[in-house]
């Protein structure tokens, strides 16, 4: 098949997507609601057939020369003394030597440098209606602008809005794990390098992780915490969640009153709630998902971008020789038990980040001293369980 495809989201799935179904002689377009491709970021990990991936795009290399390698972890008491300091791999399975660690903004930035130049990028642009007629999708954007495609893919994560046209209203398929997040860059007053330190308390948890040396300015913050209900009432009010992210974190120890100062005033705090997506299929008629608008594994599986890379390879790769109703139904089977078991590794391992109550910090403190039942090779097993297909000769 080929024909003209409109990609909504810029991140990871929609430049990667893009990059493969222009391979395969498909007229892209990709729609980003933001003014540019956002750099920076939080560290994230390419591990098991999202390396490979990389590799066939000619990528690896670039992304090892931006790896990080963080070279431990340590995790902290309710008053900052350290329970055990652990190589990352020994909570993450992470393959020493073959998956990756960078900044977000990194792999975005190459993801779009590899194709900027063969597919058409409309920043500060949206889908803002989806007409489904059959045989073609009429697309209305917020600019007013209307055009005809012949498939349109959601790649714009969680809070998908092509989702949302397509499907439904998220709250039917938005399984919320019980936790919000706020993240941001902050001074490296305690000149860490290339490691993580983690501090938690029941319903709370607080994390410092250096992507750099010790001579490097800033580090990223994390600040989690429980809460009963998703507070959509913040998500507009930036205001509001700082105000909600201190109010959990009165009274706490360990670096917790100024990674809260920080937030206060952090220029780049991203606030979200903890979530996952599971829809029964990923796909109606000519519109289909990729990546966290099919399938949010949330930041506890650390496996989001990973599946964004390996999503989007193998929706293109069905494309390019099925017509789209066969090429979906594919996807989707290839990929699901997949998706599936990496959506698990975070309601199974949220305990040992995160734990919700003084029961899961016992249970955290006894499994950090001993080094017995962290999760490494179970997640290891989960990463690796998805065997590519041989790349196609035409390309």
């Amino acid at each position: 098949m080929s024909g003209s495809v409109l990609i909504s989201g810029a991140s990871i799935a929609g430049p990667a997507l893009a990059y493969w179904l222009n391979q395969y002689g498909f007229a892209v377009t990709v729609a980003e609601k933001a003014a540019a491709v956002r750099g920076g970021g939080y560290p994230i990990d390419m591990r098991g057939p999202a390396v490979e991936v990389l590799r066939r795009m000619g990528l690896e290399e670039k992304v090892r020369e931006r790896h990080v390698a963080t070279r431990r972890l340590a995790f902290l008491d309710a008053d900052g003394s350290v329970l055990n300091s652990v190589a990352p791999t020994v909570i993450t399975g992470d393959e020493s030597g073959y998956d990756i660690e960078l900044a977000r903004g990194d792999l975005t930035s190459l993801l779009y440098d590899a194709v900027r130049d063969d597919v058409e990028f409309r920043f500060s642009e949206s889908i803002a209606e989806l007409d489904d007629r059959g045989d073609a999708v009429e697309v209305t954007f917020a600019s007013g602008r209307s055009q005809t495609f012949d498939l349109v893919i959601g790649a714009d994560g969680l809070h998908s809005k092509t989702r949302a046209l397509a499907f439904g209203p998220e709250e039917q398929f938005h399984r919320y794990l019980g936790y919000c997040f706020a993240g941001f860059t902050m001074p490296n007053y305690l000149g860490l390098s290339h490691e993580g330190a983690s501090w938690a308390v029941a319903g709370r948890s607080a994390s410092l992780y250096a992507a750099g040396d010790r001579d490097s300015d800033q580090v990223h913050g994390f600040l989690v915490f429980t809460h009963a209900e998703p507070p959509f009432s913040a998500f507009s009010d930036p205001a509001a969640q700082r105000d909600l992210v201190a109010s959990r974190f009165e009274g706490c120890g360990w670096e917790v009153p100024r990674m809260v100062e920080a937030m206060r005033s952090a220029d780049d705090l991203f606030f979200d709630v903890v979530s996952q997506i599971h829809l029964p299929v990923w796909s109606k008629g000519r519109v289909a998902l990729a990546g966290d608008a099919a399938h949010a594994t949330s930041f506890l599986s650390g496996q989001g971008s990973s599946l964004a890379m390996i999503g989007a390879y193998l929706l293109a790769y069905e494309l390019a020789d099925a017509p789209h109703d066969v090429a979906f139904a594919a996807y989707e089977k290839r990929s699901r038990k997949f998706v599936e078991a990496n959506q698990a590794l975070a309601t199974g391992g949220s305990a040992l980040m995160s734990p919700r109550t003084e029961a899961e910090v016992a249970a955290r403190s006894a499994a950090l001293l001993a080094l017995d039942g962290l999760p490494g090779a179970e997640h290891s097993e989960v990463h690796n369980l998805l065997t590519l297909p041989p790349e196609r000769a035409n390309v």
